[in-house]
């Protein structure tokens, strides 16, 4: 009886260790790199929609040419170290965005390294610029 019992327990913990492990590997693939093109495009256009909350603040972003875009920042405490926090783009803006688009290119969507509101620029990820 007691071998079923620890059995048991160790049937749970090997399952709960299975799951946590997909679910660690799934926000890997969203929050990484893996998704995006690793050569940087810029985009410019009007911002439509701002939202700045978990798990990654973006912009809805129309262009002229290729209509709207979503275009992803940094997580929230990551985007706020930048300097861009809420008021820093509104719809009706226009920006600039440097940064790496889905390689399903028929996705339009990016994770912005750096962007311009106006006339001041946010470095997202300093480190990736330009790479």
């Amino acid at each position: 009886m007691a071998f079923r019992s620890f059995n048991t327990r160790l049937n749970k913990w090997v399952a709960g260790i299975g799951l946590t492990g997909l679910l660690v590997a799934s926000a890997a693939a969203h929050h990484g790199w893996s998704w995006a093109d690793s050569e940087q495009v810029k985009l410019n256009g009007t911002v439509r929609k701002v939202e700045i909350s978990p798990p990654h603040p973006w912009l809805d972003v129309e262009t002229a040419n290729d209509g709207m875009w979503r275009v992803e920042l940094g997580n929230p405490s990551q985007t706020e170290r930048s300097g861009f926090v809420a008021g820093s783009a509104k719809p009706g803006d226009t920006v600039q965005v440097n940064g790496n688009r889905a390689r399903d290119h028929k996705e339009k969507r990016m994770k912005a390294v750096q962007i311009t509101v106006g006339s001041k620029t946010y470095d997202i990820y300093p480190e990736r610029i330009g790479k």
